[in-house]
C-alpha cells in the first residue's frame, strides 16, 4: 500500500505499547475473538453514519447502505474486513488506535498478564481491536470519514509505535466511505483464509449484527454470511436458547453466559422491544466512578445511544437492548435525559428487572445466588439511592448472616427468637473479623442471627431508617442494646459471676479516658470480652464513620467504650486504683483494635501490655 507522502511516526501510548506486547509474544486458544471484535467495531461504525445521518443525510448521498465485507486472499496472506461505516479522520485513527481511553486499562493489564486464556478478557475490557496482533504480523488501516475527501493510512507492526500518512490515489478510490483493515497474517494463523473458518466463526458470534456482513471469497460474487436480523423484534416463541447466548455476546461483547434473559414486547400507550441480560461474571467497569449504564437505545431499529441511562445506576451491570417505536428518530443525547417518553419506558423496565429478578431468587435460588454473589454490591446501591423501590430490593437482598450465607430477609424474620423484635446487623471489613467480633456474644448467646454486612455500601444503606415486614433494622454498633427479654440459649453466659462496682469503676474508666470517649458504661452486648466501642443512638455507625473518616468528611464523633463489669480485667481495674489509668486505656486501645482501628499510640499500647504481662508473671 503505497502513499503520496512520507509516513509521520508516532509511538503508542504506554499502555498500548504493553498491551500489544502481551499480544503479540502470548498464544491464546481463543484468537478467534480478534474477527468478532473487528466485526464488532465495524458494526459500531455503521451504527453511528446511521445516526449521523439522520441530521445530516448527505452523509449517505451515494446511497451505499452500510455493509461489512470480509475478503481472505491466499496469494497475499491477508484477510481485510471493511466497512462502509462513519470512517475516521487522521486525529480519530490517532485516538482511537494510538491509546486506550478507557479506565480500568491498567487492571486489564495486570488481569491479562496473570491468566492463561486473555480471550474473556479481551471482551471485557473493550480493547478489540488489538486482538488482531495475535493472528497478524502487521496490521494496515485505511479510513475516509463519511462527508470529508481526506484518506488517511495508520500503519503498525505491534511493536513501539505506528505510522499515519495520506493515502494514496489508489486507496482513496478503494476507500469512498468507512474504514478498511488489513492483517498481514503470521504463518500459523492461514486457517482464517478459509472460507467455511470465516462463516464458522461469524455464524458463532455475530450472526446477529445487523447490518449485512459480505464473504468476498476468490470465487465468484459476495455473499451474506449472516442473519441481520434484530433479534429482539423477533418472537420469543421462534428462538432458542442458545440463540439469546449469542446473542447476549454480540450485543455485551462478552464471553460468558447470561445469568439471565429478559425479552419481552411492551404495547399500548408505548411501543418498544426489550432484550436485557445479566451476565455471570462482573464487567471490569463496574465500580466506574461514572456508573454508567451499557443498554444501547434503539429507535426503529436505528442505534441512538449506549448511554441513555436506561435503568438506574445500581442496575447498570444489565446489558441489552431498548428498541422504541415512538420516540423520534432526530432525539439527540441532550433530550435524552429529559424526555417524558422515555422517563415513562426507564420507569416500567427497571420494574421488570427487579420482577425477573424476584421471580428468579424464588424458582431458581442457585442461579440468583450467581447473580448476586456478582452484582449484590451494586444491587444493594438501589438501597441508598432508591426510596420508591427500597421494599421490593430489601426483599430480594441477600446476605451472610451468622445462620449461613445467602439468606434473605423473608428467611430471617421468619427465624426471629421469641420476643426479638428487631434485624440486627453488624459492618466491618471482613467476615472473618466480624465473626469475632466481641459484639456478637450477648446476640450469639441467645441464638439471634446477625446480618454480616462488609461492602462498602453497606455503611451507607443502613444509615437510613429501614424496616422489613414490621421490623426495624438495628446496628450492634450504635444506641443502645437490650436482649433481657430474649431467653438465653448458651448457658455459658455466666450470669452469676460478681460484677465489679458499676459506679466506682466507670468513673475511674471515664477519669482515665477522659476527652477520648463521649461515655462510658456497662455493657449488654458483651459476656466474653472485656470492652467494645459503639456509636450513640443519634450518632453515625462506627462503621459509617471509619469509612467517611478515611475519605476526609465530616468531622469523627467520639465513640462510647463500653465495659463488662463481670470481666476479670474489669474487676481488676476496680480493686487496683494504683494501675487504673493503664488499664483503662488497655480497654480501650484493644477495643480500638477489635473494631480494626490502630492505637492512637501504638508504642504507648505495646509498653503497658508488656507491663501488665509481666505483673502476671509476678516480675
Amino acid at each position: 500500500m503505497t502513499t503520496t507522502a512520507a509516513a509521520e511516526s508516532q509511538p503508542f501510548q504506554a499502555e498500548v505499547a504493553e498491551l500489544l506486547h502481551l499480544m503479540v509474544h502470548s498464544v491464546y486458544s481463543e484468537t478467534d475473538i480478534f474477527l468478532r471484535e473487528l466485526i464488532s467495531n465495524a458494526s459500531d461504525a455503521c451504527d453511528k453514519l446511521r445516526y449521523e445521518a439522520i441530521a445530516h443525510p448527505e452523509l449517505i448521498a451515494d446511497g451505499a447502505p452500510p455493509a461489512i465485507r470480509i475478503a481472505p486472499d491466499k496469494a497475499a496472506n491477508t484477510l481485510t474486513v471493511a466497512d462502509t461505516g462513519i470512517g475516521m479522520d487522521r486525529q480519530e485513527l490517532i485516538d482511537n488506535l494510538g491509546t486506550i481511553a478507557r479506565s480500568g486499562t491498567k487492571s486489564f493489564l495486570a488481569k491479562l498478564t496473570e491468566a492463561k486464556d486473555g480471550a474473556n478478557l479481551i471482551g471485557q475490557f473493550g480493547v478489540g481491536f488489538y486482538a488482531a496482533f495475535m493472528v497478524a504480523e502487521k496490521i494496515v488501516v485505511t479510513s475516509r470519514r463519511a462527508g470529508t475527501g481526506e484518506v488517511w493510512v495508520w500503519t503498525s507492526a505491534g511493536g513501539s509505535g505506528f505510522e499515519i500518512a495520506p493515502a494514496s490515489e489508489e486507496d482513496a478510490r478503494r476507500v469512498a466511505r468507512g474504514t478498511e483493515i488489513v492483517l498481514h497474517l503470521k504463518p500459523d494463523a492461514a486457517k482464517y483464509l478459509e472460507a467455511y473458518e470465516i462463516e464458522r466463526i461469524v455464524r458463532e458470534y455475530s450472526d446477529n449484527i445487523q447490518f449485512p456482513i459480505l464473504l468476498a471469497a476468490a470465487e465468484g460474487e459476495p455473499r451474506q454470511i449472516n442473519s441481520a436480523s434484530a433479534l429482539w423484534q423477533r418472537s420469543k416463541s421462534e428462538l432458542k436458547p442458545e440463540d439469546y447466548a449469542q446473542a447476549y455476546k454480540q450485543i455485551a461483547g462478552a464471553f460468558d453466559e447470561p445469568a439471565m434473559t429478559l425479552h419481552y414486547r411492551a404495547e399500548g400507550r408505548q411501543s418498544y422491544a426489550v432484550l436485557l441480560f445479566a451476565p455471570s461474571q462482573k464487567p471490569f467497569d463496574l465500580f466506574q466512578v461514572e456508573r454508567k449504564g451499557k443498554v444501547k437505545l434503539y429507535v426503529r431499529r436505528v442505534f441512538i445511544a449506549d448511554d441513555a441511562e436506561l435503568l438506574p445506576a445500581y442496575l447498570r451491570f444489565i446489558r441489552g437492548v431498548i428498541d422504541s417505536e415512538d420516540l423520534p428518530l432526530n432525539i439527540s443525547r441532550e433530550m435524552l435525559q429529559n424526555n417524558p417518553q422515555l422517563a415513562q419506558i426507564r420507569k416500567a423496565v427497571t420494574g421488570r428487572v427487579i420482577g425477573e429478578l424476584e421471580t428468579i431468587g424464588e424458582k431458581e435460588p442457585e442461579t440468583f445466588a450467581k447473580i448476586w454473589d456478582a452484582f449484590g454490591p451494586v444491587i444493594k446501591e438501589g438501597l441508598w439511592e432508591d426510596f420508591e423501590r427500597r421494599e421490593k430490593l430489601l426483599a430480594l437482598s441477600r446476605f451472610t448472616t451468622t445462620s449461613g450465607e445467602n439468606r434473605s430477609l423473608k428467611q430471617y424474620v421468619d427465624d426471629l427468637k421469641p420476643n426479638q423484635t428487631e434485624i440486627y446487623y453488624l459492618v466491618g471489613d471482613s467476615i472473618e473479623r466480624l465473626k469475632s467480633n466481641p459484639k456478637l456474644e450477648s446476640a450469639r448467646a441467645r441464638g439471634i442471627e446477625v446480618l454480616l454486612l462488609t461492602d462498602p455500601v453497606d455503611a451507607f444503606w443502613t444509615s437510613a431508617p429501614l424496616d422489613f415486614g414490621g421490623k426495624p433494622l438495628k446496628s450492634l454498633s450504635q444506641g443502645d442494646v437490650d436482649f433481657g427479654l430474649i431467653p438465653l440459649t448458651d448457658t455459658d453466659e455466666k450470669k452469676d459471676e460478681p460484677e465489679a462496682d458499676a459506679a466506682t469503676t466507670i468513673a475511674l474508666i471515664k477519669d482515665a479516658l477522659g476527652e477520648r470517649v463521649s461515655d462510658v458504661r456497662a455493657s449488654q452486648r458483651l459476656t466474653a470480652s472485656a470492652s467494645c466501642l459503639v456509636a450513640g443512638g443519634d450518632a453515625r455507625d462506627r462503621a459509617l464513620e471509619r469509612l467517611l473518616a478515611q475519605q476526609n468528611r465530616g468531622a469523627v464523633t467520639k465513640p462510647i467504650l463500653e465495659v463488662n463489669l463481670r470481666h476479670p480485667l474489669v474487676a481488676a481495674l476496680a480493686g487496683d486504683t494504683a494501675q487504673a489509668k493503664d488499664l483503662s486505656l488497655l480497654l480501650f486501645e484493644q477495643a480500638q483494635i477489635l473494631d480494626g482501628e490502630m492505637p492512637d499510640d501504638p508504642a504507648a499500647f505495646a509498653s503497658r501490655l508488656n507491663q501488665l504481662v509481666l505483673r502476671g508473671m509476678g516480675k
